[in-house]
């Protein structure tokens, strides 16, 4: 190969060396057969009961280079939970807990997100039966992978434990915890 070719390789190659992934976020939307939002809470400190939510959906633009536009947003409608008892559910749905008519879904929307080792620190607003509260929890992940061919995709998962009374859900806190432990996990496919 001649110098004038070899460099004329090299040049060609800068770009796609250089330039993938800079200055450019990429938009994901969620995918609802790889995403869980669970939960338990304790029954009269003698046990735990769990649940979740059937019907989530979300979005989130990653950009690792300019992380401050790196956003989340979340919703899991409240009349999709799940805690495998009929009767519970109903209860869970009605005035004394969710009130689903009233508030047909728990909204999250990230305000601020940055870097920290295995994933991002996010804060954003949450609500939960017509309450708005700040929160802030580590969300670790972010591998990216391609599965089927040709769709890329990326995943992350989270822990956090929220008082129900801090969003108006405060019935029955002799025999139901007010820490809720929840869970988040969640993969999206690249747009």
């Amino acid at each position: 190969m001649t110098r004038r070719a070899l460099w004329t390789a090299l040049v060609a190659l800068v770009p796609v060396l250089v330039l993938p992934g800079t200055g450019r976020a990429d938009d994901y939307a969620l995918e609802p057969a790889h995403a869980a939002v669970t939960f338990k809470v304790s029954h009269l400190g003698l046990s735990w009961t769990y649940g979740r939510f059937k019907d989530i959906s979300g979005s989130f633009t990653l950009d690792p280079a300019n992380p401050a536009t790196t956003a989340f947003s979340l919703t899991a409608k409240t009349d999709s939970i799940d805690t495998d008892n009929v009767k519970r559910d109903e209860h869970l749905k009605s005035p004394d807990f969710f009130n689903v008519k009233q508030f047909p879904a728990i909204s999250f929307k990230s305000t601020a997100v940055k870097p920290v080792d295995g994933g991002y620190q996010v804060t954003g607003d949450l609500t939960i039966h017509g309450t708005t509260k700040a929160v802030t929890f580590n969300l670790l992940g972010g591998r990216a992978a391609e599965f089927p061919k040709g769709v890329q995709r990326t995943g992350f998962s989270t822990e956090l434990v929220l008082k129900r009374s801090d969003f108006g859900i405060d019935k029955l806190k002799e025999a139901i915890g007010d820490d809720v432990y929840v869970s988040i996990s969640f993969e999206g496919t690249k747009k």
